[in-house]
């Protein structure tokens, strides 16, 4: 796979990950708010590959106010 490949996909991927994280994220909120959800979230994503021995955590604060 030549390097142009390569960014193209992984491109592709982030970009899945991130649209359909947002989703998930924004689902979650609106039904966390039909009860009292808190000004701010806590977040973590892990990245994982079996294939390349990846493991890689992330973790923030989204606020909802």
């Amino acid at each position: 796979m030549s390097e142009d490949q390569f960014n193209l996909s992984m491109r592709k991927f982030l970009k899945q990950v991130g649209v359909t994280s947002q989703q998930k994220i924004e689902e979650a909120v609106r039904a966390a708010q039909a009860g009292s959800a808190p000004d701010r979230i806590k977040v973590t994503v892990t990245l994982t590959s079996d294939d390349i021995d990846l493991h890689h955590t992330v973790t923030g604060d989204i606020e909802l106010s």
